[in-house]
């Protein structure tokens, strides 16, 4: 067979000359919709991911969660659906599975039955299959999104608003160190991504994470990812690995994907010799629990370093933590932005400049509340200045609130 006969085009045309051949040894009348409905999801099948196609290509669809080949559930406007698609058997489901992880060169079978792996529009998957899945084959697929949000989006979902945005483009540009904090799908790769977006274009920007997900407009962009072991368990490139090998390569900004590890440590040490303006973000629900888990993870790295030490770097090292959550109506907002003040002797000091205060919710459970500056004026407000990015301090001043709700 030559290398002509196996394009996408030459292999969906030899399927439509085979649905043909079989309707007729078949006598079966097929109407040119239906040949049409037969021959996509055949291609799907023997080109794609099966039934999968759909829900990758329906826009509105954030996430596709996949509990053996019966039920699937997927994320429409923050809220999670079950889909009436599914796999005709577990072996199909299978197959696609192997197709996903097969190109990027890894593996999954019983002796490794996890593995995270990437589609080829950026979107993020992770799989687990039986014996650890007891219910079948499952998948986690976080879609990519091609047309990244913007600043203006996130400010018609009501997720922040222009005094916020100021705040933090005046952060970002004048070189503070940022921490976005959050849960588990509460938009804070989205928030990185737009922080990261007011880097100035002259500047080299080193980005690390697990999964390439940051999409970053600026030209002078090296872009890092991690490796995971090789099936004999070796090769393995942590995120630490490369945030220590990022420092020798000359970096303005340092952006990594997520702390979740001993990285923290390295990440701190950066930032407190000479790589100021880094960004990263961590999991936790408050600023104040960032501070604990960063704490935490520092711990992870093996150092046997005090608390004091600790809390010490981290106050030192952090200057702005906003915090992003996902509400129970499925909306996802900043919910605080946060000053760290440094560390007192006992803890770390934070003080809230804007935050996200709920009134209630409506009857169509969409939740009401208001984004709001606290009053506080910013201890940073001097550096900002000195760096060219003064702000007008009536944007500290609680006013009218900007009321949010609805979609986001």
């Amino acid at each position: 067979m030559s290398e002509a006969d196996t394009t996408p085009d030459a292999v969906q045309a030899k399927l439509s000359e085979l649905v043909s051949e079989v309707a007729v040894e078949m006598a079966m009348t097929l109407t040119r919709q239906d040949k049409q409905r037969l021959l996509e999801t055949l291609v799907h099948d023997v080109l794609g991911l099966g039934p999968l196609e759909g829900l990758l290509a329906d826009p509105e669809i954030t996430e596709v969660m996949i509990n053996g080949p019966k039920q699937i559930y997927v994320e429409q406007k923050g809220r999670i659906v079950r889909s009436p698609v599914t796999f005709e058997s577990t072996f199909q489901l299978m197959q696609v599975i192997d197709r996903i992880v097969s190109t990027i060169g890894r593996r999954v079978d019983e002796s490794s039955p996890m593995v995270d792996a990437r589609l080829k529009d950026g979107s993020r998957v992770n799989v687990i299959i039986p014996p650890l899945a007891l219910r079948g084959p499952t998948v986690t697929i976080r879609k990519f999104s091609k047309d990244p949000l913007t600043i203006e989006n996130l400010m018609e979902f009501g997720s922040l608003t222009q005094d916020m945005v100021d705040f933090m483009r005046a952060c970002v540009r004048s070189r503070l160190n940022l921490v976005v904090s959050g849960g588990t799908g509460s938009g804070k790769t989205t928030t990185l991504n737009i922080l990261s977006g007011f880097i100035q274009e002259d500047e080299r920007i080193v980005t690390i994470e697990d999964a390439a997900e940051l999409q970053l407009r600026q030209d002078h962009v090296v872009t890092l990812e991690t490796r995971p072991a090789n099936v004999e368990g070796r090769g393995r490139v942590a995120i630490r690995d490369l945030v220590i090998n990022s420092l020798r390569m000359r970096p303005d900004r340092i952006v990594v994907g997520e702390c979740r590890g001993g990285e923290a440590l390295d990440m701190l040490q950066a930032m407190n010799t000479g790589h100021d303006g880094s960004l990263t973000t961590v999991h936790a629900n408050s600023p104040s629990d960032a501070l604990s888990r960063l704490e935490t993870m520092v711990l992870m790295a093996g150092a046997e370093l005090p608390s004091r030490a600790i809390r010490e770097q981290i106050g030192s090292a952090i200057n702005v933590i906003v915090q992003q959550s996902r509400l129970r109506d499925g909306t996802r907002k900043i919910v605080n932005i946060a000053e760290v003040l440094g560390y007192d002797g006992e803890r770390v000091r934070l003080q809230d400049i804007f935050v996200f205060k709920q009134t209630g919710v409506d009857g169509d459970g969409h939740v009401l509340g208001a984004l709001t500056p606290t009053g506080v004026i910013p201890q940073c407000l001097e550096h900002l200045a000195a760096s060219g990015e003064g702000l007008d301090i009536s944007i500290f001043t609680p006013q009218r609130p900007a009321v949010v709700g609805g979609d986001g």
